[in-house]
């Protein structure tokens, strides 16, 4: 709202309308303006000479009062009436006053004017001994109207009236408000001899005086009030203050607390510290029932008992004030339980005999999913901060409830999960016996078979030296066969401890290329190492990790053709906020892994070849290194294209975990 008017102007319209309309002004009101109807106490405001409004309220005042007192000229009338009755003020009354005289309060006419008004300029166009001609040039940016005209025209006739003078008389000779471009006032007034000046200075002098007195004897008594009324808003607001910071602290906490139980017994102390509440309940909106339910409480003398517990509330029985409150989502207060309709045979008022109750809903995501019921500490009930207080903080525990609650049924989904994930490792753990002793039965059957045809033939053919050597040969590869099966599978399903320390890992992984290099010679490939020369000593289980690159690099040279190539490189990973990882990669331009077979190297016994010089290929190789990187905490990872190479890439963690 726009300051362009004072509010002497819009106190003399209500004490004009009040005097003349049996003391009822309140037609006056409403509908004004945002801020003044906003206001606890809008009459207060426009009666106060120190506040300004817009000339849009004030116009709206006047066509209100002309309206309830059915007189057109009742904005003149006003002006009169204010000459005669108002307090101005003392600093007003002397600006008026100093002028005491027509002819010098008209050559100060526009200083008069800016003390209360800023919508128009003044020119005084001319000025004779009993006479003047005045104009008033209105600011059309601002909402003026032919009643703040008329106003104008009462103002400059009652001037002398102040002083004890008489009326002007008053001429309109055009108006701005009926086309001109501007309103022209002429005004005459009696002559008056020299003497009757002269003893009218004088008097008007001394009536300035003891005005002046007399308002700073009354304003000292205003301010006095004031004092006490900012004083006393003062503490409330220091008050208020703290207990906000306490409700921010205290949110804060309840929200960090996801076990339920320690959450309600949190709230509970915040209730009886904070918000200072005698008894507390908060009851939970048990959806699948139907009904609230007691969850927590405090205040009751010894334990809470059992019937209080195992309370319930239907949620449709809505002449019970919490099921009320849940259902409309609004607050209630009671502030004499015993003059109330509540039903004193209610379990709570039994058990609790509380003197109020302030029940206020608890709200989150536009859901009600309870009520938290509070009762005075003392017999005066819930004072009005602590209701305040209550409001604001009801939605944090509505959150801090509801977070708590979803973390419980997260739990529970996730010990549920693990119970699956349980079962389906116990049927996944059967389901690879029996494939495994498929398996088995399978690949020791055929060695059993040559040796068991060596051992029949063995008697007939027993002067046979070349048959002894040739199937001796047989015999003892197809026994070296089944012991190596056996010992790998051992690896497999026989967790092995794990041993970490710090490592060189260029050195031990220099150690698994010296064990491959006569085959990579033989087959004329080439090995190239790329190592990162800042890695510095990695924390690992030296054997298992010599495990994995030795399956690796055998693989390698198993599917690189003649002349083929061999890259092995390590590097910092870094960390994006986690412990620092390392990398090893091991490339080779072979054959590559077919599509749908990608997927299937870590299964155990999944292999595309029976054997070679360096592996006997049962297919468990790969699912050995899986296992052991998963030990390090880290991740084995394949790139493969047919006929274009393969790539395997270890990460795992460069130092120990340090939780």
């Amino acid at each position: 709202m726009e300051k362009e008017t004072s509010c002497i102007n819009s106190r003399a319209i209500i004490d004009y309308v009040k005097a003349f309309s049996d003391g009822d002004c309140s037609g006056l009101f409403g509908d004004l303006d945002p801020e003044i109807d906003a206001l606890p106490d809008p009459v207060a405001f426009l009666r106060d000479p120190n506040n300004w409004i817009s000339c849009e309220v004030v116009s709206r005042l006047y066509e209100r009062a002309c309206r309830i007192l059915d007189d057109d000229m009742a904005p003149f009338k006003m002006a009169g009436y204010a000459a005669r009755n108002l307090n101005l003020g003392y600093a007003q009354r002397i600006i008026v006053k100093v002028f005491w005289s027509i002819n010098k309060g008209l050559r100060n006419v526009q200083k008069i004017n800016d003390r209360w008004n800023r919508n128009k300029r003044l020119e005084l166009v001319e000025m004779k001994a009993n006479s003047a001609v005045l104009r008033l040039h209105w600011d059309p940016h601002m909402a003026s109207s032919k009643h703040i005209c008329l106003y104008n025209q009462g103002a400059y006739s009652y001037i002398p009236v102040i002083w004890g003078g008489k009326p002007l008389s008053v001429t309109e000779k055009c108006c701005y408000f009926e086309g001109a471009p501007y309103c022209e006032y002429h005004l005459r007034w009696p002559a008056r001899n020299r003497l009757h000046a002269i003893f009218s200075r004088f008097f008007t002098s001394r009536s300035v005086l003891m005005d002046t007195v007399r308002e700073m004897e009354r304003d000292k008594e205003l301010l006095e009030r004031k004092y006490d009324e900012v004083n006393r808003l003062n503490i409330a607001l220091n008050r208020k203050i703290r207990q906000l910071m306490a409700i921010q602290e205290t949110g804060k906490a309840i929200l960090s607390i996801l076990d339920l139980e320690n959450l309600l017994n949190v709230i509970m102390s915040i209730l009886s510290n904070v918000c200072r509440v005698n008894r507390a309940l908060i009851m939970l909106v048990n959806e699948n029932e139907g009904t609230l339910e007691f969850i927590q409480g405090v205040g009751f003398d010894g334990d809470i008992p059992d019937v209080i517990r195992n309370y319930r509330i239907p949620l449709h029985r809505v002449s019970n004030l919490l099921a009320r409150v849940v259902s409309t989502g609004k607050s209630e207060y009671i502030a004499d339980v015993k003059k109330s309709r509540l039903r004193q045979e209610n379990v709570v008022l039994t058990y609790g005999q509380p003197s109020s109750v302030y029940a206020v809903p608890l709200i989150t995501r536009s859901r009600v999913i309870g009520v938290l019921a509070t009762d005075a500490v003392d017999g005066e009930g819930v004072p009005p901060e602590t209701r305040e207080t209550m409001e604001v903080f009801a939605p944090q525990i509505a959150v801090a409830i509801e977070n708590a609650r979803l973390y419980s049924e997260l739990n529970e989904q996730m010990a549920e999960l693990r119970r699956s994930q349980e079962l389906l490792g116990r049927t996944e753990k059967f389901s690879f016996l029996g494939h495994l002793a498929a398996r088995l039965a399978h690949e020791i059957k055929n060695p059993m078979t040559a040796i068991g045809t060596f051992v029949q033939m063995l008697p007939r053919k027993f002067e046979d030296r070349e048959f002894r050597e040739q199937f001796y040969e047989i015999a003892m590869e197809e026994t070296a066969r089944v012991n190596n099966m056996i010992t790998e599978l051992l690896d497999l399903v026989k967790k092995k401890e794990s041993h970490f320390a710090f490592h060189d890992l260029h050195h031990l992984i220099d150690r698994m290329i010296f064990l491959v290099s006569l085959q990579a010679r033989e087959k004329n490939i080439e090995i190239h190492r790329r190592y990162d020369p800042e890695l510095g000593q990695v924390w690992l289980d030296s054997e298992k990790i010599k495990e994995v690159i030795l399956n690796l690099l055998s693989n390698a040279v198993d599917f690189t053709p003649r002349e083929g190539r061999i890259v092995i490189w390590t590097r910092d990973a870094g960390g994006d906020g986690h412990p620092r990882r390392i990398q090893v990669g091991i490339k080779d331009n072979g054959v590559g892994i077919p599509g749908p077979n990608i997927n299937r190297i870590f299964d155990p016994y999944f292999t595309t070849r029976h054997r070679s010089s360096l592996h006997s290929g049962t297919g468990l190789g790969l699912s050995i290194a899986h296992q052991n990187m998963q030990d390090h905490g880290g991740t084995i990872e394949v790139e493969s294209a047919v006929n274009e190479g393969t790539t395997f890439l270890l990460t795992l963690p460069a130092e120990p975990d340090r939780k």
